[in-house]
């Protein structure tokens, strides 16, 4: 993070909290005024620093009461399997989240669903289908907290 200052770092907390922050907010929290936090908000974006804004969606108010988190080990090893396997598992909308890892299992999945009846059934139809699947273990969310990150 070279080249922030303490402004900057200030900013980026605002926008991490809540990304629709106005730049007149953003200024009034940091101490600046509208047009230099606009400036800064452009600089960071334009540097890669912001990388995007995102929408926080609630997956219960949208039905969906379950998330799981599963462990994907595959059977066979190799770039065609890997690329087969990533292409088949982004195409299932309640993945949430892929994740290549380096462990005991090569893939970490975030599966959203609307109940543990509907879970099985992806898991079963869709999960379980998919091109090298091995081994799977399933860690079903009780709570979920949510930190600022590395800002603070």
């Amino acid at each position: 993070m070279s080249g922030l200052d303490t402004t900057d770092l200030a900013i980026l907390r605002v926008l991490a909290h809540d990304a629709t922050t106005s730049a007149a907010d953003v200024g009034r929290s940091v101490g600046i005024g509208q047009p230099a936090a606009w400036r800064r908000i452009r600089r960071l974006t334009e540097q890669g620093v912001i990388a995007g804004r995102r929408v926080v969606l609630d997956p219960a108010a949208l039905g969906f009461g379950v998330t799981v988190f599963l462990g994907i080990k595959l059977a066979a090893k190799g770039r065609t399997g890997l690329e087969d396997f990533e292409r088949a598992v982004t195409a299932i909308p309640e993945v949430q989240l892929v994740q290549h890892v380096l462990g005991q299992f090569d893939y970490r999945l975030r599966i959203t669903a609307r109940d543990i009846s509907d879970f099985e059934r992806i898991l079963r139809r869709r999960i379980m289908t998919l091109p090298g699947v091995g081994q799977v273990e399933a860690n079903v969310m009780l709570s979920e907290e949510w930190r600022p990150g590395p800002l603070g």
